[in-house]
């Protein structure tokens, strides 16, 4: 029988620790810490993101600055913010919520985020630096599957790790964070070029799967007592729900956890690691 890798309940518990650090800054009179989020028009998935970083902010104590723009924002307007806060002592971290309209260049807005406040570790200067395994912020989704499996207690070392996907904010990053020197997996990447991926998949005793096509992961294609850690959140239709949809994973869940030693639920697994991880990273940074 599987275990379910509760990352609802992981993310509540690592909450209450920041919380219980920034009870203790306050007592002794230190500033706590300050994250600001920019939110460029009214996407949907968007607003509740940010809107629950918010919360997440109030409730572990942290200050919290929402600054809204306009879709038709200027790119020149907007990276005149973030230089703004760049500037801005009283802020630690500095998000941009992601994706941004057309005609504003992601990279761009990214590369103007002052590295000393990029809790989202999207920066070239924070990824070249995880890379070289020096301290800086590691991407929050990367950062968040770590935390979860080294308390759930899962043995890294040596393991066989396959991951599905190879975008720079979660694919790359993670294959890189499980390789190194410390935690010691064997890692191989596979995406949507690779010839065989089932037969990587069938060697995995952890799979990563961050490629965001639904139920792409099938139960031919793992093997009994595997790991799988579900990055997937992409929304289908669901008309007996109130919403009209639901999210589903890259791991077609029923057929497939029956095989493993352990699986994270869509929604409730990574997901709340994500935010977490954002809150301490926002930590670091006023530590600093």
């Amino acid at each position: 029988m599987y275990q379910l890798i509760d990352g609802k309940q992981t993310a509540a518990v690592i909450r209450s620790e920041i919380a219980a650090t920034v009870r203790g800054m306050r007592e002794r009179g230190v500033r706590v810490p300050h994250l600001a989020a920019i939110l460029v028009g009214n996407d949907g998935g968007s607003e509740t993101y940010v809107a629950h970083k918010v919360r997440d902010c109030e409730e572990v104590g942290f200050m919290s600055t929402l600054i809204r723009f306009d879709a038709s924002v200027s790119e020149e307007k907007l990276l005149a913010k973030v230089a703004e806060i760049n500037a801005d002592h009283n802020i630690d971290g500095l998000i941009v919520q992601l994706p941004l309209p057309g005609h504003i260049s992601e990279d761009k807005v990214i590369e103007n985020i002052s590295p000393l406040k990029d809790v989202d570790g999207f920066h070239p200067v924070n990824l070249g630096r995880m890379t070289a395994g020096l301290p800086t912020f590691v991407s929050a989704t990367p950062a968040g599957i770590v935390e979860l499996l080294r308390r759930y207690n899962i043995p890294l070392k040596g393991a066989e790790c396959v991951v599905v996907g190879r975008s720079n904010i979660v694919g790359r990053p993670i294959s890189i964070l499980l390789s190194q020197k410390g935690i010691d997996a064997t890692v191989t990447v596979v995406h949507s070029r690779t010839r065989d991926i089932g037969a990587a998949l069938r060697r995995a005793d952890i799979i990563i799967a961050a490629i965001g096509s639904p139920g792409f992961i099938r139960a031919d294609m793992v093997k009994e007592g595997v790991v799988i850690i579900d990055v997937g959140t992409t929304r289908v239709d669901a008309p007996e729900t109130k919403a009209g949809w639901r999210l589903k994973g890259d791991v077609d869940f029923e057929n497939v956890a029956p095989k493993c030693s352990y699986i994270t639920p869509v929604p409730g697994g990574v997901g709340p690691m994500t935010r977490v991880s954002l809150l301490l990273n926002t930590l670091k940074a006023c530590k600093r």
